[in-house]
C-alpha cells in the first residue's frame, strides 16, 4: 500500500487524523494535511482506507 496527499486540494476538516493518527497529521498553521507513512504497516490499512474515503476534498489517494 502506498498513500499520497496532495495538499494544494486538501480542506484541512481533520477527518483522516481523526480515522489514523499514526498515517496522518495536520500542520498547525493551517491545518492542511501532512502524511507521516507513506506506506504504512498492513495492519492499518482498512483505516488509512477509510481515511481515503471520508477525505471530503479527495486530497488522500491510496495504491494497493
Amino acid at each position: 500500500m502506498k498513500i499520497t496527499v496532495d495538499q494544494e486540494m486538501c480542506a484541512a476538516s481533520g477527518q483522516c487524523v481523526m480515522t489514523e493518527p499514526e498515517v496522518f497529521d495536520q500542520r498547525e498553521e493551517d491545518g492542511v494535511v501532512v502524511l507521516l507513512q507513506e506506506n504504512p504497516p498492513d495492519e492499518l490499512a482498512n483505516a488509512v482506507r477509510q481515511a481515503e474515503h471520508l477525505c471530503p476534498a479527495r486530497a488522500i489517494t491510496v495504491e494497493e
